[in-house]
């Protein structure tokens, strides 16, 4: 079965593995070092698929795994000209296409060639695809998931044991995970551990085989899962299965932010804590929360994150009020109407909107919101695969 086998033929691919039968199941596509000083995926990827090579088995599905930020992976930093994991918004690809070659940053070519390969994999994909990016952080504290809010995707998550964030699509506009989900492709993002940690690693290579069994592209056995569950375990400890993002503190070059030291990600804060520090003042918590990707680099627009745990019962409301569909009811209400050019986005008077919380929108899956006029538009993701299992 060696023929089944592609090697990497460029430096992009870390190289794909299908088993001989990819008819069968889904592809599994995982990228990672979209930020060139986060190789433990690409190691994690190495890992999964040498282990593949070397008991030559019939995988159902298969495994592509590609590198991401090629000359900042070279580099070891974060970016060389700008953060790869910004512009994937249809607009922006369109600007970035437009731009001359002279007046490209060096992520334009790299994220030009990178959605080249997507849309190769894509359309040679016969069964779902799924996409995986793997990244770590400055800070310690337990791994975690950020995803795009469809019930395929918390489904996706649900199967790694690893805790999940909602609502990072409304604070970071134009991540890689938006191209993914404006596709309606299952999608995630696994931040497995601290930059230079070979725990990081492991996390993120225990995510992979975990997810290739669940998805049941591995035959029975063929991977001892509980030692990796069990590192998994010990990573996350004590933070909450599920939380979602409420603040996002953005910064600039310039602005003098510094990070208070001591903060993990999941590390528990009371309010009025002192969190970090500008040229404009101090930052501190406004009630009690949870701080996420606290940032320990020079390199960042993103400062910290602030996040409040979702209990388990609004978890599984969701799944059922969406899976229901009672969404459709909404623009029965007044001062709610649905968009005449997009059936997933419903209109609200602010007034309203304020009125109705916007909690109530989010629990039904429409997140992604921006201001017209007068109106909130209020938009959902819907996947490919809804409404059935993955």
């Amino acid at each position: 079965m060696s023929g089944a086998v592609v090697e990497a033929a460029q430096e992009r691919e870390i190289g794909r593995y299908d088993g001989g039968t990819p008819e069968l199941g889904p592809t599994l596509l995982v990228v990672a070092g979209v930020h060139g000083n986060e190789p433990a995926g690409v190691a994690a990827a190495e890992r999964v698929l040498a282990t593949l090579r070397e008991r030559d088995l019939g995988l159902k599905g298969r495994l592509v795994a590609l590198r991401g930020n090629l000359g900042a992976l070279a580099a070891g930093r974060r970016f060389l000209g700008r953060d790869l994991n910004r512009g994937w918004s249809a607009a922006s690809i369109e600007a970035t296409r437009a731009r001359p070659r002279d007046e490209r940053a060096p992520e334009d070519d790299e994220q030009l060639a990178l959605i080249d390969a997507f849309l190769e994999v894509e359309r040679s994909a016969h069964g779902p695809l799924v996409f995986v990016d793997l990244h770590t952080s400055s800070a310690t504290g337990s791994p975690f998931l950020c995803l795009a809010d469809t019930i395929d995707n918390r489904k996706l998550g649900l199967m790694t044991g690893v805790p999940m964030i909602l609502g990072i699509e409304e604070s970071l506009a134009g991540a890689s995970l938006e191209w993914f989900a404006d596709r309606g492709i299952a999608a995630l993002a696994v931040e497995g551990g601290q930059h230079e940690s070979t725990a990081a690693i492991d996390n993120h290579e225990a995510v992979l085989w975990e997810l290739m069994t669940q998805l049941g592209m591995l035959p029975p056995g063929f991977v001892e899962l509980e030692p990796h569950r069990a590192r998994l375990r010990e990573a996350v400890g004590a933070a909450p299965p599920m939380v979602e993002i409420t603040h996002r503190q953005a910064i600039e070059p310039g602005d003098g932010f510094r990070m208070e030291p001591g903060f993990d990600n999941f590390s528990p804060v009371t309010r009025g804590q002192l969190l970090a520090t500008d040229d404009s003042g101090a930052h501190r918590a406004p009630s009690a929360c949870f701080v996420m990707l606290p940032l320990y680099q020079e390199l960042g627009e993103d400062g910290f994150f602030l996040a409040r745990r979702v209990r388990r019962v609004w978890h599984w409301s969701a799944r059922w009020l969406r899976a229901a569909s009672l969404w459709r009811l909404l623009p029965l209400l007044p001062g709610i109407s649905r968009d005449p050019a997009d059936p997933d986005t419903l209109l609200a008077d602010a007034r309203v909107a304020k009125r109705f919380m916007v909690e109530v929108f989010h629990l039904l899956g429409f997140r992604k919101s921006e201001r017209r006029g007068a109106r909130l538009a209020f938009t959902r993701r819907r996947s490919r695969l809804e409404n059935r299992t993955l």
